[in-house]
């Protein structure tokens, strides 16, 4: 293992995942990916929060959240002895061990899985504009589990091999109904009419947590407020500008997309500088 990779399994350091293990059998458990400033996570308990609603509506019990908690501040200790740093960290719940099939036992012990590596850019520097795609595949529609940060994300990851194969940054994926969703690893915004919109995410997507900043906190900061809309890709080629967020992105304006080009990223700038200001 690298030594810019540290994993634990409940707070102990391990190479080793016990089997049988229903994550693995059938993704039954969720994740989020924290980033640790010398060992110190932003927004943890954003990160928290949308775990404890998840687990909630995964019907997970109540130790879990304490699980996930208490190994989040064992891997806090070793990071902090290390000099990393940017860290990412990924923390798994599983439903851990059961029977065969799909039925998840009625008595469950949870286990939760966290890995580190070491970043070696600093993602407070906002990075060049994005090259996107589109992508074939699109989201699938489930209200019970939509916003969810939960482990099945094969849509995501054929579209990210797809992205890949053409050599551009991110690619924007779509509802079944055509609706703008958001990009595979982060939530979209645009600017028309100086208005910050961002699409609705009650059928499909994911909630993210600089989502949540940027609607709750950086963009009042602005004076601005953003707006849950059904998004079309034809609307974006009204738009002034057009950007995504991420945990480990922060904000990244799109410079590009098939033949649509955005040179304008004045408000992606200005929230970028609320986001630093907030964690600095």
């Amino acid at each position: 293992m690298s030594g810019d990779t540290i994993t634990w399994l409940n707070g102990q350091q391990t190479h080793h995942l016990p089997l049988p293990d229903r994550a693995v059998d059938f993704g039954d458990g969720l994740f989020e990916t924290l980033l640790l400033k010398h060992g110190e996570p932003l927004y943890l308990e954003r990160h928290l929060a949308r775990l404890r609603r998840g687990a909630q509506s995964l019907y997970f019990p109540a130790e879990a959240n304490q699980l996930v908690a208490k190994t989040i501040d064992l891997a806090k200790r070793d990071i902090a002895a290390t000099s990393w740093p940017w860290t990412a960290l990924r923390v798994t719940l599983s439903r851990g061990a059961g029977p065969r099939g799909y039925a998840p036992p009625i008595e469950c012990e949870p286990r939760c899985l966290a890995s580190a590596t070491r970043l070696e850019r600093n993602p407070l520097e906002i990075a060049e504009p994005a090259r996107i795609g589109m992508a074939s595949i699109r989201w699938p529609t489930q209200p019970a589990l939509a916003g969810l940060k939960h482990l099945n994300r094969l849509e995501q990851v054929l579209a990210a091999r797809e992205y890949r194969l053409q050599s551009l940054d991110e690619a924007l994926m779509l509802d079944q109904d055509g609706n703008v969703v958001s990009v595979t690893a982060g939530n979209l915004f645009a600017v028309i009419k100086g208005e910050i919109i961002t699409p609705k995410l009650e059928q499909a997507g994911l909630r993210g947590t600089r989502r949540e900043c940027l609607m709750d906190d950086w963009a009042p900061a602005l004076g601005k407020m953003v707006s849950e809309v059904t998004l079309r890709q034809a609307e974006l080629e009204r738009a002034e500008e057009v950007f995504f967020t991420n945990t480990l992105v922060g904000l990244r304006p799109v410079g590009a997309m098939n033949n649509m080009r955005w040179k304008q990223s004045s408000t992606c700038q200005a929230l970028h500088r609320c986001y630093l200001d907030s964690v600095s």
